[in-house]
């Protein structure tokens, strides 16, 4: 009668591709796990800086030349004028869903970018309106909205960039630029060359002040989509819980079957 097998000999020596196939799910698992925690961890973080930075003072961007390391993520003022002539409407852009709001129905649609002349100041600020839904059946259509005529003033986020999307090629080198065009992503460095003024080296988000123009500006907050990490990395924490449990299972059973046949 061959001697009994140690533990050991029957869980991982005997067992060497079950082992190593656990050891890839458990590693997948946890892997997986761990960067959806990370993303949702980073996701509070940024939130809570955004917040820090909006309590910080107002920033006027008549009164100074505003570097984006100065006024990234802080609220602004702006005094001027729009130029309608030269909005960029940004495709392929899901509608704002604000906090709360998380049951409701995705649609695709625009964000407005729209040049906005600054008052005594020969510089232009580039301003995210808000959303507006596309025409289901010509997407080349542009949606109805209204633009204020005349000097006023608006308030928002200063961000680097109004967020990118995914596209196919690059944009047509030559197009017109004196009126309203569809573009896949935004180029803040680009539109200066174009147009050839002064601009500053970031973007407004305009923020809801009650005005009806056409366009959504319920922004959705940052930690969106947290729970759903969370959710994921549980998971896949589970997925490499359930491939150890399953090996270790396996590897008992054959040792507890050995033993008995071994009358142990």
């Amino acid at each position: 009668m061959n001697p009994k097998n140690s533990l050991f000999d029957v869980l991982v020596a005997k067992r060497a591709v079950a082992t190593v196939s656990a050891l890839l799910v458990i590693a997948i698992g946890c892997g997986a796990g761990i960067w959806q925690v990370s993303r949702a961890h980073s996701k509070i973080a940024l939130a809570a800086n955004l917040l820090a930075r909006q309590q910080m003072p107002i920033l006027n961007a008549n009164a100074n030349v505003w570097t984006l390391e100065e006024s990234s993520e802080r609220r602004m003022i702006a005094r001027g004028r729009y130029l309608p002539e030269a909005a960029i409407w940004l495709d392929n852009r899901p509608q704002p869903v604000p906090a709360g709001g998380a049951g409701a129905t995705a649609q695709a649609g625009f964000y407005l970018m729209m040049p906005f002349q600054l008052e005594g100041r020969d510089e232009v600020l580039w301003v995210n309106r808000g959303w507006a839904p596309r025409n289901r059946e010509n997407r080349e259509i542009l949606p109805s909205i209204e633009t204020p005529a005349g000097t006023l003033n608006i308030e928002g986020i200063v961000f680097a960039h109004p967020g990118k999307v995914y596209a196919l090629g690059s944009e047509d080198p030559n197009v017109d630029i004196n009126k309203p065009r569809i573009a896949q992503n935004f180029d803040l460095e680009r539109e200066g060359q174009l147009h050839h003024w002064s601009q500053a080296p970031f973007i407004l988000r305009q923020e809801e002040t009650g005005v009806t123009d056409g366009l959504v500006r319920e922004w959705a907050p940052l930690t969106t989509g947290v729970d759903r990490h969370y959710a994921y990395a549980f998971q896949w924490f589970a997925l490499a819980f359930a491939g150890f449990v399953f090996w270790l299972a396996g590897g008992l059973r054959q040792y507890w079957r050995q033993s008995a046949a071994h009358g142990d």
